[in-house]
C-alpha cells in the first residue's frame, strides 16, 4: 500500500483509510482537486522554464498586430532591436509597426535608417497608435509623447534599470550593455538560420520576398551587431560577456560593407561646431569636466560632444549641458569606477519640477524646462553656474 510505503505511522494509516471509507465523495473530491494542483504546478512550472523568446512569441502570437514602441530619439539599439521584434511576430503570423516619438538626427542614427533601407512611423500622441497591444524596447516606460502615461504595454524587453514592466512580458537585464544582445540571445535559443537579403535603396524596404519567416536576414543581424557597438563602445565600455557572445554569434550572419557604411557616416557642420565649443568652453576640476555649450539647434550634438570631451587626458567623467527648445539637456560620461553618471545626473535633477535624470554607470543625461529651471513651479530655480556647481558635486560624491 502507498501510505504504508510512504513510512507513515499505522494509527495514521488506519485514519486515512477510515475516512476514504467513511466519505468517499470527499475522498475522490480531494483526488481529483490534487491532481488538478499537480497539473497546474506542472504547467506552471513548464512554462516558466521555457526560454523567454518562447514566452515571448506566445504573448505576441495573441494578437493580430503590435506596435513596437522605441523611446523618443531612437538609437541603433532601439532601431535593432524594433526591427528583431517584427521578425519574431512575423514567425507567429503577427503584424508589427514600428514606432518612435521624437526625431532621427544622430548621423549614425540616420545612417542606420538609410542605409538598411528602413522607414519607421512617427507619433505625436496616444491616438496615433493603432493596436492596443504595445512592446516596449530598449526603454521600460513610455515618455515624450501626449498620452504616454496612459500606455499599459503589454510587452517590455530593455537593458535599463527602472520600474517599468509588460502586463504579459517583461525581459529587464539591466546587466547588459545593449539590448539588442538580448534580442540576439533570442535568435540563437530558436536557432534560427542567417539569410542575406538585398537592401537596394531603389526597393520598398528590404527584399524579404524569399526570406523565410523563421530566420534572421541580414539587415537584422547588421542592425544588431551595431546596435551592440553604438551602446558599449564597440565592446569597450560598460558591457558584458553576453554582449561578446552575442557579437560573435551575429558575426555569420551580418554584411560587413552595410556595418562600414552606418558605422562611418558623414558628420554635420555643427555637431562639429559643438564639440569644438565643449572643449574651449570646459571646465575642469580634475578628474571631472563640466562644459555649457549654450544654445544648439541638433539636440544630439549634445552627447556626442561629451563623448569627445571624455577623450580629453585627465579626464575621467563628463557632463556637457546644452540648451535647445526650451529645455536644458544634460549628457554625461564616465570612465571613473567612483562615478555613476546616471545617479550623479538623476541626483542634480531630482529636486527640480518636471526635470528628469538618470541612466548607467558609464552613460547617462538629463532634461531639465527651462521655465522650471527659472523657478516656476514649488522651488526657487537655480542658475547654469549653479548647475555646474551641483554637476561637480555630485561626480565628486557629494549629492
Amino acid at each position: 500500500m502507498l501510505l504504508v510505503a510512504a513510512g507513515l505511522p499505522e494509527s495514521i494509516v488506519g485514519a486515512v483509510l477510515g475516512f476514504t471509507t467513511s466519505n468517499p465523495l470527499l475522498a475522490a473530491g480531494i483526488l481529483v482537486g490534487a491532481l488538478v494542483l499537480g497539473g497546474g504546478a506542472a504547467w506552471l512550472y513548464r512554462y516558466l522554464t521555457r526560454p523567454a523568446v518562447k514566452r515571448f512569441q506566445s504573448v505576441l502570437a495573441g494578437y493580430d498586430e503590435v506596435a513596437v514602441l522605441m523611446h523618443p530619439n531612437p538609437d541603433p539599439d532601439a532601431m535593432s532591436c524594433a526591427l528583431a521584434v517584427e521578425r519574431l511576430a512575423r514567425a507567429v503570423d503577427t503584424s508589427a509597426s514600428l514606432l518612435y516619438s521624437g526625431e532621427i538626427r544622430r548621423p549614425e542614427n540616420r545612417a542606420f535608417e538609410t542605409v538598411l533601407n528602413l522607414e519607421f512611423d512617427r507619433i505625436e500622441t496616444r491616438s496615433d497608435i493603432e493596436s492596443g497591444a504595445v512592446v516596449l524596447v530598449d526603454h521600460n516606460e513610455p515618455r515624450g509623447f501626449a498620452g504616454a502615461s496612459n500606455v499599459d504595454p503589454v510587452a517590455v524587453v530593455d537593458h535599463h534599470p527602472g520600474g517599468g514592466s509588460g502586463r504579459r512580458f517583461t525581459d529587464v537585464r539591466d546587466g547588459t550593455g545593449a539590448c539588442a544582445t538580448i534580442f540576439a540571445d533570442y535568435f540563437s535559443d530558436l536557432d534560427w538560420e542567417f539569410r542575406e537579403v538585398d537592401v537596394d535603396p531603389t526597393n520598398d524596404g528590404p527584399d524579404l520576398q524569399d526570406i523565410p519567416d523563421a530566420c534572421v536576414p541580414s539587415h537584422v543581424a547588421t542592425g544588431l551587431v551595431y546596435g551592440i557597438q553604438s551602446d558599449t563602445r564597440s565592446l569597450t565600455n560598460g558591457c558584458s560577456p553576453a554582449d561578446f557572445s552575442a557579437a560573435a554569434y551575429l558575426y555569420d550572419g551580418m554584411d560587413g560593407d552595410l556595418l562600414n557604411r552606418i558605422a562611418n557616416p558623414q558628420i554635420d557642420a555643427e555637431v562639429l561646431e559643438i564639440k569644438a565649443r565643449a572643449i574651449t568652453e570646459r571646465d575642469v576640476r580634475a578628474p571631472f569636466a563640466v562644459s555649457d555649450v549654450g544654445s544648439v539647434s541638433n539636440s544630439d550634438a549634445i552627447p556626442q560632444a561629451a563623448d569627445e570631451l571624455e577623450t580629453l587626458e585627465g579626464v575621467s567623467a563628463v557632463v556637457v549641458v546644452g540648451e535647445t527648445d526650451g529645455t536644458i539637456r544634460l549628457a554625461g560620461r564616465s570612465r571613473d569606477d567612483r562615478v555613476h553618471i546616471g545617479r550623479a545626473i538623476e541626483a542634480v535633477t531630482d529636486d527640480i519640477p518636471m526635470a528628469e535624470g538618470g541612466g548607467h554607470a558609464r552613460m547617462g543625461g538629463g532634461k531639465i524646462p527651462v521655465e522650471y529651471m527659472n523657478g516656476l513651479g514649488p522651488s526657487e530655480g537655480i542658475s547654469r553656474d549653479e548647475l555646474a556647481e551641483r554637476l561637480f558635486e555630485a561626480m565628486g560624491g557629494e549629492r
